[in-house]
This record gives structure tokens, sequence and C-alpha cells, in this order.
């Protein structure tokens, strides 16, 4: 489809010709393997639809993080205000996620931290980089281990923030239950602190092993968001191609 232009996902699987944006030099290396072209550099809302427009772009596909709710904001303030027919794909949620005496919900990383106050000293953060600063601000006197991308700029951050050699973890998921395991075997976290990620993020794949292992489970649940009013939501990538066929369809020859 022409004018087609991605925010946080990939449609190699459909053979189609496509943009994407990505916010940093980080997430160009994630995306290195992608065949669309790459944007990067944060927009906000005035600047997105200044390039959505300049590139004349037609459809845009929603696809960034759950968590980041700026930029869901502004992508969809940038279409509404161009017109631009916007596609927001939903990772299908873990629902009531699980009932288990080990699983502890927080509705924020402050809530995440005050929760985690309770437990011991050694705690695993599989949250990425994004707020390594504000954990290590509300939970000072623990011993943080935080596996991140194995980027330079992460790995960097990282070091900039204090932590050390033996706390740092690099390795890039989603991971099996099996290197889950392996990981809380090595690590022997007294609490493991993670977001609900969906099955594209192996969130099953990371709590499961720490209810085997007996180690509490800190799950950031998903920000609440009202229905959007504008665009369509999808919770699959056959939605998103079925929307996007139908986009196509009403394009002028």
């Amino acid at each position: 489809m022409a004018g087609l232009h991605i925010f946080g996902g990939t449609l190699d699987q459909m053979g189609m010709e496509y943009s994407v944006s990505v916010a940093s030099d980080v997430g160009r290396a994630v995306a290195a393997e992608l065949q669309g072209e790459i944007h990067v550099g944060r927009m906000d809302a005035a600047a997105m639809t200044t390039w959505l427009k300049a590139n004349a772009v037609q459809c845009v596909i929603d696809a960034a993080h759950p968590y980041a709710t700026v930029l869901r904001s502004n992508i969809q303030l940038a279409c509404q205000t161009l017109g631009v027919e916007l596609i927001r794909y939903e990772r299908p949620s873990e629902g009531a996620l699980v009932d288990h005496s080990l699983i502890h919900l927080a509705a924020s990383v402050e809530d995440a931290c005050s929760i985690a106050s309770q437990f011991g000293k050694r705690i695993l953060l599989t949250t990425g980089s994004k707020d390594l600063a504000l954990f290590q601000q509300l939970l000072p006197e623990k011993h943080l281990i935080a596996r991140v991308l194995p980027t330079a700029d992460v790995i960097r951050q990282c070091e900039l923030l204090g932590f050390g050699i033996d706390q740092i973890i690099a390795m890039k998921g989603p991971f099996s239950a099996q290197m889950n395991q392996a990981l809380y075997q090595f690590c022997q976290p007294d609490v493991v602190i993670t977001k609900e990620s969906g099955q594209e993020g192996g969130f099953q794949e990371k709590i499961a092993p720490c209810i085997d292992a007996g180690i509490p489970c800190i799950v950031i649940i998903r920000p609440q968001t009202a229905k959007t009013p504008y665009g369509h939501i999808s919770h699959s990538f056959d939605e998103v191609l079925t929307l996007l066929t139908r986009f196509q369809t009403r394009e002028p020859a």
C-alpha cells in the first residue's frame, strides 16, 4: 500500500512496502533487519504532523509498545489533524494475568518499588532501560540487576547510573521460559519486576519460571486508556491486513 507508515512494528511477514519510525539509534539497531525504510528520531504531535504530510503518508499503523502512552497520543492527534487513516494494533492482553500468591500487580513504577521494598535486597529488573534511574532513586538500598538491550548507548546509560558489571545483563529478547529460568538461577533474585508485555514480549515465559522457583514477581500492568476516538483498533495482524486491504481499494486509481 502506497504511503504506509508504521510506528513501532513491522509488516515484513505481509510483503508490503512501508516506512517505520523508531525513537533512537537503539531502535534502529533493533529494527536493522526490517525491510521497511527506517526513520530515526523522536517527534511530538506537531513534528509528526509535518513529517506525515511531507511524506504523503496515507495510512499509519500504531504498533507502539502498550506503555508508550505519550507516543500513542501524538500519533492519534497527528493522524486526526491530517485525516490520515489510523490503525492501532493492541497486543492481546493477558486478561486477569495469573492468580497466584507470588504475583503482585503494580499500577506504576512507583507502586512496583513500594511493593519491592518489602522483599529482599536483590531485585532483577526485566523492564528495559527507560526507568532505570527511577528504580535506582526509589530503591537506593537494593541491589538492582537490569536486563537490557545489548547496545552501546544502553550500556553507557547503565554505567552512567553507576551500575556495575555484575548488575548488567545485556540480551535481546523475547526469551523462552528455559532461558529465563537459567537467568533466575544465575542471578538469584529475591524478587523480579516485569511488565505485562503480552505474548510478543514473552510475558508468560517470564512469570512461569518465577512461580516454579518460588520467586515473587511484580507485574507493572498496562496503562488504562480510553477507547481510541479516532482510528481503528486491531488485535491481530490478520485484522490489520484486512483493514489495509479495505483502505487500498478506496485509493484513487
